[in-house]
């Protein structure tokens, strides 16, 4: 038999209408009276009847998130402080692996109040019709999009990087990433590493750059030990942090020190970065203030739709581990 906010009120010693303003968090609940209904709800097993809440409010209190990728840590960071910022709102959230349509589909059977699109490829994209009966948020590349979008400026962040390498002294940089023409964060990334070493006044040859078949610790092993290998660069920028731990695999297995023998700079300003072998040098988006970003967003686009500006353009920044370090000189 389920527990009730009677059987709640008899345990605490309080009325019915005080159980059930402090199970909604009310302000007009005293501190203590409210921590001894909690408590009271706790103890006996209290599970709140949220469809009957919904069908007062009209809300689920739920949003669903597509996720493209569950094996990549900056995205697994980014969809835990995403939960963790969401769930601070009072709201739950529902993950979905499955294409973007079949996705909203689901999420929309579900009655979820809105939805995050993390978009890579086609199988991300959606018909504008997709968000006339629920609000959606995509973070990706802007560009022409019918629904708002959180742009965290990925050709700027690698522009930050080769910019930090020039100003050590290098000339002979790298670059090791997806070349994939379908992922568009990953063409900005290149896009953004072919614009700046050009700005700097350096040549890229094509055996320079390291394209990956993937975006796995693996796949950046496999393409770092064929450049490091065949060329020797004095720096490398990595398209990502699951690159980047295969990068360092592959320099440990050729006995190239970093950053004496090759400075690494890797995209995904994580907090992981700190927690490798080597502390990287990253640039990109802090995730914190990205998730923040996008779950306050996502809100306002739920409590008041077109509240929010249809691209945002985030700011990467620069943060400095152990990993760059001026070139040796030859003598």
């Amino acid at each position: 038999m389920s527990v009730t906010i009677k059987d709640i009120a008899k345990e605490s010693g309080v009325s019915y209408s005080t159980v059930s303003k402090a199970l909604n968090d009310s302000p007009l609940v005293k501190p203590d009276t409210k921590k001894k209904v909690l408590k009271a709800a706790e103890m006996l097993g209290y599970t709140p009847n949220f469809a009957a809440k919904n069908l007062v409010s009209k809300k689920s209190r739920t949003i669903g998130l597509v996720w493209p990728a569950i094996d990549r840590a900056a995205l697994t960071a980014l969809v835990s402080k995403i939960n963790e910022l969401v769930t601070a709102q009072n709201y739950f959230m529902i993950l979905s692996v499955d294409a973007a349509d079949k996705a909203v589909g689901m999420f929309k059977g579900f009655q979820v109040d809105g939805i995050v699109i993390f978009e890579e490829g086609k199988e991300t994209k959606l018909p504008p019709q997709a968000a006339a009966s629920v609000p959606i948020l995509t973070y990706g590349v802007s560009g022409e999009h019918v629904h708002p979008i959180i742009d965290v400026n990925h050709r700027k962040a690698i522009h930050l990087a080769v910019q930090h390498l020039t100003e050590l002294g290098h000339s002979s940089i790298s670059f090791i990433g997806s070349t994939d023409p379908g992922d568009k964060r990953q063409e900005e990334k290149l896009s953004g590493f072919y614009e700046a070493m050009n700005f700097s006044g350096l040549s890229v040859s094509e055996e320079r750059i390291g394209s990956t078949n993937g975006l796995g610790w693996y796949d950046g092993y496999l393409a770092a030990k064929k450049l490091l290998t065949d060329t020797k660069p004095t720096a490398l920028i990595s398209g990502s942090y699951d690159i980047s731990v295969g990068i360092l695999r592959a320099a440990k297995e050729l006995n190239i020190r970093i950053p004496e023998d090759l400075s690494v700079i890797s995209y995904d300003n994580i907090p992981q970065m700190a927690s490798l072998e080597t502390e990287l040098t990253s640039v990109g988006v802090p995730i914190d203030s990205l998730a923040e970003k996008m779950v306050s967003s996502l809100i306002s686009l739920i409590e008041q739709p077109h509240s929010v500006s249809h691209t945002q353009l985030m700011e990467p920044e620069l943060a400095e581990g152990k990993s760059a370090a001026p070139p040796k000189k030859h003598l």
